[in-house]
């Protein structure tokens, strides 16, 4: 299950250093069709994430997640082959449409035959896998783009899913399907589309500016179906996500919990590789390898973050990760050339802390928070959450950091000191988003003592 996660979330990044590359390929992208080369991927994954967690559901997560590791090779041998930017950006869609079943499916196995008492470590392990499977991409991309070509990035795709199907059907056990669990077809396919007008809207706001048409039109068609969505589900009699469980004051501040540290966490991942190329002079490979530190906190602080939950509630972990977060950002946007890498990657070792600390508590409250037959649904929602607040993280910095710089930072030490400074602006605005996403969200959690924490992590079991 974990490894799948890490394969999953690992091409959200890889690409992302494979630019130049696919610029400067026989494709001959242009920069709208390299942008979306990039954002199909992403799209695609978030706006199915729901739906996709609501048929694992009805039909069965094994089956869901096979469905979705083939669906991924195929969208990987797509890419692999493209002779053209139209058949790479469509077979990026289609491994979007995996990971988009392979997540929820993962999470919701997890919540199943996990023991309760075991659950929060389970679901902590999750969550270190996704933070893992972002930084095998940064290494894998970047190792691809030096050495390799980007080809050869998408041909890896299809013997690695093929190896995870193969091990999933020997060694995960079948769940029971739930021919009683809502998959609801116009629902699914209302809210797919407002999901996948709000994150393209957020995705492509700082290429075409936020008050563009294209961006203005993609956010009100994503409110008018998000609306419909609403008014739909609340008449129907078995909707696909009853709006009404948002009423549950817990499910709102862990959804918000997970956006906004996932806000903060690819914020600092774009950032990053220009940071490190640019102004530190790294070689794509080596610029992969040095956001590894941001790995030791996430690998060490998930258990921690999961027995506290289990003492005191979520209260405490998730605010003090939130904050860790946003001071890892403020240590990071201090910054400059001349900074030795043993400094940043001790700012990138907070962060990481904060990342670790909180995820556990907020993906167990929003998975608990739905009812059992409903795991695969919840981790969908749990899923779907993280992405939207990386993609409005990358949106608010990348629309900061262009707004005070204009140029290219490798053109001379100036001109990577102009860069280091808006970066650092963009990084602190960052920041105070989410202090004050973190106190609402701590605010959403009074009450939420160690009883009641115990009482949701069992919640899961059937």
């Amino acid at each position: 299950m974990y490894a799948c996660v890490l394969v999953a979330q690992g091409m959200v990044a890889a690409v992302n250093l494979l630019i130049p590359q696919l610029a400067a390929s026989t494709l001959h992208p242009s920069p709208g069709e390299l942008l979306w080369a990039v954002d199909a991927y992403v799209i695609v994954f978030a706006a199915l994430l729901i739906p996709a967690g609501a048929l694992g559901d009805r039909y069965g997560r094994k089956g869901a997640l096979l469905s979705g590791l083939a669906l991924f090779a195929g969208g990987g041998a797509l890419s692999a082959l493209a002779p053209d930017p139209a058949v790479l950006i469509a077979g990026r869609g289609l491994c979007g449409a995996g990971a988009a079943l392979i997540m929820p499916a993962t999470m919701s196995v997890l919540v199943r035959l996990t023991p309760a008492e075991r659950r929060p470590q389970a679901l902590a392990t999750w969550t270190l896998s996704a933070g893992l499977g972002g930084l095998a991409g940064n290494v894998g991309g970047g190792l691809a783009g030096e050495f390799l070509t980007w080809r050869a990035l998408f041909w890896a795709v299809v013997p690695l899913a093929a190896l995870l199907a193969l091990t999933v059907a020997r060694a995960v056990p079948r769940t029971p399907s739930r021919p009683d669990a809502a998959v609801d077809p116009l629902g699914a396919l209302i809210l797919a589309g407002a999901l996948f007008a709000v994150v393209y809207g957020i995705i492509e706001g700082p290429s075409y500016g936020w008050s563009s048409e294209q961006v203005l039109t993609a956010f009100g068609a994503g409110a008018a179906l998000l609306a419909a969505f609403a008014g739909y589900a609340l008449r129907a009699a078995r909707p696909l996500l009853d709006p009404r469980i948002f009423a549950s004051r817990r499910l709102r501040a862990g959804t918000l919990g997970i956006g906004a540290a996932f806000f903060g966490l690819f914020s600092l991942f774009f950032v990053n590789a220009q940071y490190l190329q640019y102004a530190k002079g790294f070689s794509p490979a080596r610029t992969g390898f040095a956001i590894v530190p941001l790995t030791i906190g996430m690998a060490l602080v998930p258990r921690l973050g999961a027995r506290l939950q289990q003492r005191t509630g979520p209260r405490l972990p998730v605010g003090l990760g939130l904050v860790l977060i946003a001071a890892g950002l403020l240590l990071v946007s201090t910054v400059g050339a001349g900074t030795p890498y043993p400094v940043y990657a001790c700012h990138l070792l907070v962060l990481s802390a904060g990342t670790g600390l909180c995820a556990p508590s907020l993906t167990l409250t929003v998975v608990s928070s739905l009812p059992p037959h409903q795991a695969g649904l919840g981790a969908g929602l749990n899923t779907a959450a993280r992405e939207i607040g990386a993609a409005l993280g990358v949106a608010v910095v990348g629309t900061v950091l262009a707004s005070r710089f204009h140029g290219s930072p490798g053109a001379d030490p100036g001109q990577a000191a102009a860069f280091t400074d808006a970066m650092g602006v963009a990084l602190r605005t960052v920041a105070a988003v989410l202090l004050a996403a973190a106190a609402v969200v701590v605010s959403g959690f009074r009450g939420t003592g160690r009883r009641r924490s115990a009482a949701a992590g069992g919640q899961g079991a059937s």
